[in-house]
């Protein structure tokens, strides 16, 4: 009689081999919870980035690592990237606060009165001295004027326009639509040599239009034309090339 075979015992897989400790993502976690105490101290907040950056590093490092725990690498990646973020406010809530605090204190120090000194003799008034008139401050010039002699420069030196071109184009419709008094006190106090600007204009027309002087001198003072006076044209004829 033939006694069958015992049939094979089943394959039985090995056992995984435990993961070791990973040294890297411990010293991140560490690192981290360090760069976290930093960053919540006002003071040192502003160093902190340096070992929260670390510790973000060593726990990108011990997660890449293969064989190893990978908890302790989560983690100080973790605290890192928190610590870093916590850095970030904490550093500007404490610069805004002192920028705060430097601003009140000036302004309480230019709004305290100044004691008179002690020591300081006495001032006698008489009744034959004069009281000394207070200095009124110069009223501050409005906006609108300095925008009108702005554009006056430009119009001056750049388009070489007369004085009373200037001031039509400050108060037209199509240009600057100024005041009459914002656009003369503009042309007022514009730095201009209107001799050298009807000159210039004379130039162009000379150039461009081949006109005569004659006609250039007329064309200057036209009402229609340039606006310059007779003398800023005569000026400009005697002067062409």
């Amino acid at each position: 009689m033939t006694v069958p075979a015992p049939a094979p015992a089943p394959f039985a897989p090995e056992p995984a081999a435990p993961k070791q400790k990973s040294p890297l993502g411990l010293a991140a976690l560490i690192v981290g919870a360090v760069a976290f105490v930093f960053a919540i101290i006002p003071v040192l907040s502003f160093i902190a980035w340096l070992p929260a950056l670390a510790a973000i590093v060593l726990g990108i490092i011990a997660l890449v690592q293969k064989g190893r725990a990978r908890g302790f690498a989560w983690a100080g990646l973790a605290l890192g990237v928190v610590a870093w973020i916590v850095a970030i406010i904490v550093s500007i809530a404490s610069v805004a606060g002192l920028a705060g605090a430097v601003s009140e204190s000036v302004a309480s120090a230019s709004a305290a009165p100044v004691a008179p000194s002690s020591d300081a003799a006495p001032v006698e008034t008489t009744a034959a001295e004069p009281a000394e008139a207070a200095t009124e401050p110069e009223p501050a010039v409005p906006t609108e004027y300095l925008s009108a002699l702005a554009q006056a420069e430009t119009y001056s030196s750049i388009m070489h326009m007369s004085k009373a071109g200037v001031f039509d184009q400050l108060t037209s419709e199509f240009g600057g639509q100024f005041t009459p008094e914002a656009a003369q006190y503009a042309v007022d106090n514009v730095a201009a040599d209107w001799n050298a600007n009807a000159l210039e204009t004379a130039k162009t027309f000379q150039d461009s239009m081949s006109m005569s002087p004659a006609a250039i001198y007329d064309q200057l003072i036209s009402e229609f034309g340039s606006k310059f006076t007779e003398a800023e044209a005569q000026y400009a004829v005697d002067n062409l090339g």
